[in-house]
């Protein structure tokens, strides 16, 4: 290390002493799991993570750049600099909020020129649908590693066959279609067996959307005890019914990148299948989880708007805001009870796709609460058991209308508009951008006006 990188170094760790805080910018290649290869070293040296942002790199199209706010008072940050370099070939950058110094990288100065002060913008998100493939890699964990207490770590052919539909996934691009799987005679039995039990409950537990819905998916998608519909054609229904569609998904995203494909509806799924040997429970989203679960209300017009709404307020948001949104997507649109009728049912796809929690929802077991993004988004929750307590929506259209007076107070110099025919998200962030989304509603209000006037006439 010369003279300058040491002087840099001292300055780093003086600041990391003082204040507990310094911030990095490090660059990786793109490659699955790199994020949580990343945070293993941090987590190696006890440096905790109050702020992580990632994003294209603007200097090389196969690297990822990430932003990383670490609380340290041991004076180990060098070390993990050192470990980033040395077993992940990262490039580092060293900030602080008053300086910024390179590492001995080789770190050229357009790169540096070109960061913006994160602290003062907004953190990236995607503009266009294509955008998605920017973070669809960068997932937490890969389809087959799998934590010892999982019903299939020990079967090496399962972790062998989630690696192929994971595979599947992280050569996905959008405008693909997706490619077809032929599942397993075991792996049918074990979607034959699930759905097969939830049947029996959803007349008297499912909301009447869902009931609406299912039998639709039954005739056009092949929605039956003997087949596990093909993701392709049931994204294609969905887009025909509401504009969403389904993007396969190596594995678990962050809620930043999740909420995100949310505002373009796009909804990221899994493909493989539970273990065979415990069929009514998962110990993560599978695709039984996600088409019986979720699909279903995807093409419900009302829910679809909810939906996106979540996505939509999610871009750009502070982290804290991430999650809060995450927090009440959990207690909607997974875990989401509602009136219909005088009674209560069920309209979230983690209780739609779990026959003992189905049951157990609208037993007398749990506490129900009435649904207030205010309360909700901060409500602590388990994700190994049932939920002790649930809230209530009078209505799909009721919950987006609160959830858009909660967001309103997200701090963030825009509000964002998707456009269904260029499949991108608009920031109406000036006057002409506001007049002109201002024209587009009057000349839509003609067109009701006219319809109006002629059903009267």
């Amino acid at each position: 290390m010369d003279g300058k990188s040491r002087k840099e170094s001292a300055y780093v760790e003086d600041r990391a002493a003082a204040t507990g805080l310094t911030d990095l910018i490090f660059s990786v290649k793109e490659e699955v799991g790199a994020l949580a290869k990343a945070l293993k070293l941090f987590e190696t040296k006890g440096v905790n993570l109050t702020h992580i942002e990632s994003r294209p790199s603007r200097s090389n199209d196969r690297q990822y750049e990430f932003f990383v706010t670490c609380q340290c008072t041991n004076g180990v940050i060098n070390d993990v600099v050192e470990l980033l370099k040395t077993e992940m070939g990262a490039t580092v950058l060293q900030l602080s909020r008053d300086k910024m110094t390179a590492d001995a990288s080789g770190s050229s100065e357009k790169v540096r020129s070109e960061l913006p002060d994160l602290s003062k913008t907004a953190p990236w998100f995607p503009r266009t649908i294509r955008d998605l493939d920017q973070f669809a890699n960068q997932i937490l964990s890969y389809g087959s590693e799998l934590d010892s207490d999982h019903p299939g770590f020990t079967d090496e052919t399962y972790r062998a066959r989630r690696k192929q539909f994971a595979d599947i996934a992280y050569n996905y691009k959008h405008g693909q279609p997706i490619p077809r799987v032929e599942y397993t005679e075991q792996e049918i039995k074990t979607w034959g067996t699930i759905l097969r039990n939830l049947m029996d409950l959803y007349p008297t537990h499912a909301c009447r959307e869902f009931n609406r819905i299912f039998p639709i998916l039954q005739e056009q998608c092949g929605f039956r005890e003997d087949n596990i519909p093909q993701l392709e054609e049931v994204s294609q229904f969905l887009q025909r019914s509401t504009g969403w569609r389904i993007r396969p998904v190596a594995g678990l995203l962050s809620s930043r990148d999740f909420l995100a494909g949310l505002a373009f509806r796009v909804f990221h799924a899994t493909q493989y299948i539970r273990h065979w040997s415990k069929p009514l429970y998962t110990p993560e989203p599978d695709i039984c989880h996600e088409l019986i679960g979720h699909v279903p209300l995807f093409a419900d017009p009302s829910f679809a708007r909810f939906s996106q709404e979540v996505g939509l307020a999610s871009l750009g948001a502070p982290d804290d805001w991430i999650e809060k949104l995450a927090t009440c997507y959990w207690f909607t649109v997974e875990f989401g009870v509602c009136r219909q009728d005088g009674q209560l049912r069920a309209y979230g796809a983690g209780l739609l796709s779990s026959f003992g929690e189905l049951k157990y929802c609208l037993s007398d077991k749990p506490e129900m609460r009435e649904f207030d993004p205010e309360k909700t988004g901060v409500q602590p929750y388990p994700i190994t058991e049932y939920q002790p307590i649930y809230y209530v929506t009078e209505s799909f259209e009721d919950t987006k209308t609160k959830l858009q007076k909660f967001c309103d107070q997200i701090p963030r110099p825009f509000v964002a508009k998707y456009n269904p025919y260029t499949l991108e998200v608009e920031m109406l962030d000036n006057k002409d951008k506001i007049l002109n989304h201002a024209a587009k509603l009057k000349d839509d209000f003609e067109i009701l006006r006219e319809a109006v006037s002629r059903l009267c006439a």
